[in-house]
């Protein structure tokens, strides 16, 4: 595949990657949680359910800033600079963004557990998310690793010549 059209399909994943995310941030999490709310009123969830909206919505942020970063990548695979320390440093930025984000969720769901906020089921499940953004964190900086090596190997061909 040529890297103009890998670049394309890169940047048409991550623009239906980033609609997904606004279906699940703006519609779907407020609108379940809000009929949660409503089924069980004797619960009195109202106040859960705004604390559990904004932590979602801030851990929306880091996801999109890594969107955001898998652009700049896609954009460099276009100019035929696939091992460049630009995506290096995206790559780091991705790796610190995603370990942030699964910090910021677990600390989240603890603090809220012992709020009573939360339930003990959705805390243990939801560190199955907070495993999956460490191994997006691991990944990213793996992935910075070895394409800042690459950059440097591609740099000192490129003054042999």
């Amino acid at each position: 595949m040529e890297q103009k059209s890998l670049s394309r399909w890169l940047k048409v994943i991550l623009a239906g990657l980033g609609c997904c995310g606004a279906v699940v941030y703006i519609y779907l999490i407020p609108v379940l949680g809000r009929e949660i709310v409503q089924r069980y009123p004797e619960l009195q969830l109202e106040t859960a359910y705004r604390c559990w909206l904004g932590i979602c919505w801030i851990t929306a942020v880091p996801c999109y800033l890594v969107l955001l970063e898998g652009w700049k990548i896609a954009g460099e695979i276009g100019r035929d600079h696939s091992f460049s320390m630009n995506n290096a440093r995206s790559l780091k930025h991705v790796s610190g963004l995603a370990a942030f984000d699964a910090a910021f969720f677990f600390a989240a769901n603890i603090i809220l557990l012992l709020l009573d906020m939360n339930h003990p089921g959705i805390a243990a499940g939801s560190m199955f998310v907070v495993f999956g953004g460490v191994a997006v964190a691991v990944a990213a900086a793996s992935l910075s690793h070895l394409v800042q090596k690459a950059a440097k190997i591609q740099e000192e061909n490129d003054l042999t010549i």
